[in-house]
This record gives C-alpha cells, sequence and structure tokens, in this order.
C-alpha cells in the first residue's frame, strides 16, 4: 500500500503481539479494505481460510497457515485455530487472520475474538463485504429494493452439527420477504419443502450464486419449487437468495457486460 495514502487517512499498524481478524470479500481481491491491506503488509504470520483468493497472499512475505474449513475436507478444528493465534500473539508476532466475506458473518470471528479477549491478546475487527450482499451484488441482485423487499433475512444453512438449522421456518416465511442463506446448498430441497408447506408460492424467484465474484461465478436463476433440483447441477461453493428482487438479475446483470468488453 501506498504509505502516503496511508498516512493521509490515518490507518493504524498491525503491531507486535496483536491480531487482527480481516474479512477480505467474497471472490475479487479487490474488495478487500485498505486496512486488510495494511494487515497483509505487516503481518508476520497470516492464518487464512479457504476462500481467500491466492493474490492477497501473493501481496506478502509473511508466513502463511491454513486454517480453513471446507465441507467434507479436513480441516483445523476451531479450538486448534483460537490456539494458534494466542500462542503466536504471546510470542510476540503480529498475526492476521484472513476470512473471506466477513469475519462476524457467519465467519465463527465472533468465536476467535472471545478466545482472544479471555487470553488478554489485543485484537482489532477490520469487517469485510460479506458474501451475502458482495456476492449477490455481482449477480445483479440487490440485497434491497423498494420495489421489492424493505427487510431481508440472513440464515445460516446447517449447525454446528451439520444438521438443517434449526429455525421456526413459518415465522421465518411470514416475516422475510428475502431471504439470504449461507452453505445451505445441501438442504436447498428440504428448506424450500418447509417454506412452501408455510405459505410461500412455489413460483416465488429464487437464485443460486455459485463461486461468487470469482471469474468463473454462475448464476442460476429457478423458483422456489425448483431451488433443490437448481442446487443438484450448482458448485458447492454457492449463496441462494429467494424473492422478487431475484427478479432485477436479469436487468442489472452488470459482470457479463463487463467481461465482455
Amino acid at each position: 500500500m501506498n504509505d502516503d495514502i496511508a498516512a493521509k487517512l490515518g490507518l493504524p499498524h498491525l503491531h507486535k503481539g496483536w491480531v487482527w481478524l480481516v474479512g477480505a470479500g467474497p471472490g475479487d481481491p479487490g474488495l478487500i479494505t485498505l486496512l486488510g491491506l495494511r494487515a497483509l503488509q505487516d503481518a508476520d504470520y497470516i492464518l487464512y481460510d479457504a476462500l481467500v483468493d491466492e493474490a492477497l497472499l501473493a501481496l506478502s512475505d509473511a508466513e502463511k497457515i491454513y486454517a480453513g474449513k471446507r465441507a467434507g475436507v479436513r480441516s483445523c478444528k476451531q479450538d486448534e485455530i483460537c490456539d494458534l493465534l494466542v500462542t503466536l500473539a504471546r510470542q510476540g508476532h503480529r498475526v492476521l487472520r484472513l476470512k473471506g466475506g466477513d469475519p462476524f458473518v457467519f465467519g465463527r470471528g465472533g468465536e476467535e475474538a472471545q478466545a482472544l479477549a479471555r487470553a488478554k491478546i489485543p485484537f482489532r475487527i477490520v469487517p469485510g463485504i460479506t458474501t451475502g450482499i458482495g456476492g449477490l451484488a455481482y449477480a445483479g441482485i440487490p440485497v434491497t429494493h423498494r420495489d421489492t423487499n424493505h427487510a431481508v433475512t440472513f440464515i445460516t444453512g446447517h449447525g454446528t452439527d451439520g444438521k438443517l438449522t434449526k429455525l421456526d421456518w413459518t415465522a421465518v416465511s411470514r416475516g422475510a420477504p428475502t431471504m439470504v442463506l449461507y452453505m445451505a446448498r445441501r438442504f436447498a430441497a428440504e428448506i424450500a419443502d418447509l417454506l412452501i408447506a408455510a405459505g410461500r408460492r412455489p413460483d416465488e424467484p429464487a437464485a443460486i450464486v455459485a463461486n461468487a465474484a470469482r471469474p468463473d461465478q454462475q448464476v442460476i436463476v429457478t423458483t422456489l419449487a425448483g431451488l433443490g433440483r437448481a442446487a443438484e447441477n450448482s458448485p458447492a461453493l454457492a449463496i441462494i437468495v429467494i424473492g422478487e428482487n431475484v427478479t432485477l438479475a436479469g436487468e442489472l446483470n452488470w459482470l457479463a457486460a463487463a467481461q465482455a468488453r
């Protein structure tokens, strides 16, 4: 990062013995914040997850440790990640925990921040653009629009036990004109059935955005009734949106136009 820009903006440094929990945003490495770039510049160690673009890691000379979590893939346990953050900070290192999206939106950043606070390790939270907003924007789907919805509900598709999230789906159905579902592809058909049983229209617009904000992004526009079958044909890394604002995707598909130039 240009030091003159950093100085003019008064950006802090990542100091020794500190941990920064930084959101890298979804896919496109250009979506990282200036504070995120500063952390990449300063860090001695980077613990990164599976969704972080390699181009960002290439910007730093720090020691890099993979600490990601992907369904069906052997990965670090959360306690191990928290313990490593504490250990490295106590050794006096400048530690960057780099996570895709936003660390506090279904990213377990809250758990890691709690571990640091309890260990009396100084830390900073650097929010990122969450996939449920930024990823949909790259698909031309505004998360809110005054002609379609005045509220949106963000939901994780599975709990800590790996099973479908235990929610009052009838209440969610009635109170959420637009729903954005993270990590829900495996349960898409079951969720659709629950929502239809709760009174949602089977022909309500829905979409699956796979590999959001990446060169291989794929957008599947379907209906609530067709969501399960569409999910079967979608890549694993996907986010789901249900609501009338999905109808805007055709008109606002700016990414396809940009790639065509």
